[in-house]
């Protein structure tokens, strides 16, 4: 599915997670993958003031430059493989503007769910720059979790694995993973066979608990990146709605009301030099995470 960004000039993105085959891998609960996106034409990125609940954001670039402000007061870039990690928890606010340096704009914007025992947590943020890992003909970028040796110091409230994967031209390489976990690979660039599945450009495979290796292969002449991400089945239901990741209707309901009335839940984010987003009236999902399969299930606040 896609969706535009910040206006009518804004970009394109493509919502990988949730979808109606599947809603969760391990605790991520949402994807957008976007770009390479020309900004000199577009305008780029410039998204508001906005509150979460019940997460950690997850961002991850493979080119340009994304400017970042919170209410913990936090001010920061993201860059090409430099991880930054917010957690909203009871509730925080951040606006995410792309900078006059950048030309060409792309990558992934990740969401992961919190446990019903962290998800009134406070606000934190964390940056990390994760080394790279060359494994035969790929090189691993690993910004949450443990593979191929790497490991990510940034904490996160249930176990998970991320990680930037280039594959070199004809290149096969295969890792150890935890066999406790759910994969998904979401191809950035070129074709990607896992295991006897082709995954294509923007496309998402998915690998069910009980492998403990995965065999991952570009059979083209050019490089092919995937980010892969994996983690145990998040076995709590979760209702997901706007910017907001809670456990029931009334939850949903009472930070839209907070957000909407200016309360001091979600604190002031300073210098963005504009209005915050209104929360709009629309349907929100209730996800099961105790399925495995996930089927988002549609009604109105």
């Amino acid at each position: 599915m896609t969706s535009p960004w910040a206006g009518p000039r804004a970009m394109t993105v493509r919502r990988t997670l949730p979808q109606r085959e599947r809603s969760l891998i391990g605790a991520w609960c949402f994807a957008d993958h976007y770009g390479p996106d020309d900004v000199t034409r577009t305008g780029g990125m410039d998204v508001a003031p906005h509150p979460h609940t019940g997460l950690q954001t997850v961002s991850w670039l493979f080119s340009g430059e994304i400017e970042h402000r919170d209410s913990l007061g936090s001010h920061a870039f993201v860059r090409p493989g430099e991880l930054n990690l917010m957690t909203g928890g009871r509730g925080i606010a951040h606006s995410e503007v792309s900078t006059p340096r950048t030309g060409v704009l792309h990558g992934v914007q990740l969401w992961v769910a919190l446990p019903g025992e962290h998800r009134d947590t406070g606000r934190d943020f964390q940056h990390h720059a994760p080394e790279p890992v060359r494994v035969d003909g790929a090189v691993i970028r690993v910004f949450l979790g443990s593979l191929a040796g790497a490991v990510s110091p940034v904490r996160t409230y249930t176990p998970l694995l991320g990680a930037e994967i280039v594959l070199e031209p004809y290149a096969a390489i295969t890792v150890a993973v935890n066999p406790d976990f759910e994969h998904g690979l979401l191809v950035d660039q070129g074709e990607v066979r896992v295991e006897d599945t082709l995954v294509r450009r923007a496309e998402l495979g998915y690998v069910h608990p009980g492998a403990d290796a995965l065999t991952l292969v570009n059979d083209s002449d050019a490089a092919a990146r995937a980010v892969l991400l994996g983690g145990p089945p998040f076995e709590e239901e979760i209702v997901m709605w706007w910017n907001f990741v809670g456990r029931t209707h009334e939850d949903i309901v009472q930070a839209r009301k907070d957000w909407m009335e200016g309360t001091t839940r979600f604190g002031e984010v300073r210098e963005y030099g504009g209005d915050p987003l209104p929360a709009l009236r629309r349907g929100f999902s209730a996800i099961d995470g105790s399925s495995g399969a996930g089927q988002p299930r549609r009604s109105g606040v």
